[in-house]
This record gives structure tokens, sequence and C-alpha cells, in this order.
């Protein structure tokens, strides 16, 4: 479909109301879009046309640090760094409640108590252990000895009850 403003561009934007039953319809490139958008800005000083350009269409905010906007994330599925989670947490938290049902991190070891995480779990634990035995660190040995030791129990109990 052509823009109904330049005819001669294909039109990217389009708007549809309906008020009181009746249907308003414009479709626009993204040029006149922008003049139209730049046009109303200037008439109403910033604030947003009601109805016709949507709300949510408000100035970008960028990352200070790698430059990434909202948009570009909302493209790619990717934040640029780590201070785009502070810039965009606002934005990104009510997507992270609905995706893990929390907000809170609580860590891997209350929060991975699967059969797998259990054994990631010892598997570093005998790995530290060997580390501190090596480097004569006996009371340490010792404490992860005691965890070694949990671990295992939860994990044939598991077994036990499972089969």
């Amino acid at each position: 479909m052509l823009c109904q403003q330049c005819k001669q561009h294909e039109a990217t934007v389009n708007y549809v109301e309906i008020t009181n039953g009746k249907k308003f319809e414009c479709h626009l490139c993204a040029g006149c879009y922008a003049d139209l958008k730049e046009q109303m800005r200037k008439k109403t000083h910033g604030e947003v046309w009601p109805g016709f350009i949507p709300s949510r269409v408000r100035r970008a905010k960028s990352c200070p640090v790698c430059g990434t906007t909202y948009a570009d994330y909302e493209k790619s599925g990717l934040l640029g760094c780590t201070s785009c989670y502070d810039v965009f947490k606002e934005e990104l938290l009510p997507y992270i409640r609905r995706v893990h049902g929390k907000v809170n991190h609580i860590g891997k070891m209350y929060g991975n108590t699967d059969k797998h995480g259990l054994h990631r779990r010892l598997n570093s634990l005998q790995e530290q252990l060997e580390d501190a035995l090596s480097e004569k660190r006996y009371k340490d040995a010792g404490r992860l000895n005691n965890e070694i030791l949990k671990i295992k129990k939860i994990i044939d109990e598991g077994e036990g009850s499972n089969g």
C-alpha cells in the first residue's frame, strides 16, 4: 500500500482508530510519519498528539555506557552491557517477572536443588576439597567435606524415593 501523503513510498505506519462506530485509517511511509510527528511536536510543544501518535512512542532512552536503546533490545532481545539492566530496569521488570515468576535472585544453591544442580554443586565442592587438601588448608577441607556429605545424603535419599 502506498503512503497516503506522498503517494510514492510504501506505507510502513498504519494507524486505525474507531470512534463512535466510525473508522479512521491513515497509512504513511516512515518519512511522512516522521514529518507529521515533528510538525505535531512543534504545534503541541513536545506533547504527544492524543489519539494519533501512540503513547508508547517516546524519546528513546539509551544506556550511557554502550549506547543501546530499548528499541535495540526489543529488536534483538540482547542488552549491550551490564549497565543496561539499571537503565532499562523499569521496562525489564515486568518481563522478568512474567518469565521467572519473581524478580529477586536468590542464588544457585537455594534454587538449584534438582538432581543435576546437586551433582554440579557436588563436583564443584569436590574440586575445592582437592585444592584445600593440596594447599594443606585442613580447616577448609573439613568444612567442604561436611558439605559434600550433606549433598551426597540428599542425593541418596532422592534416588531411594524414586526407585
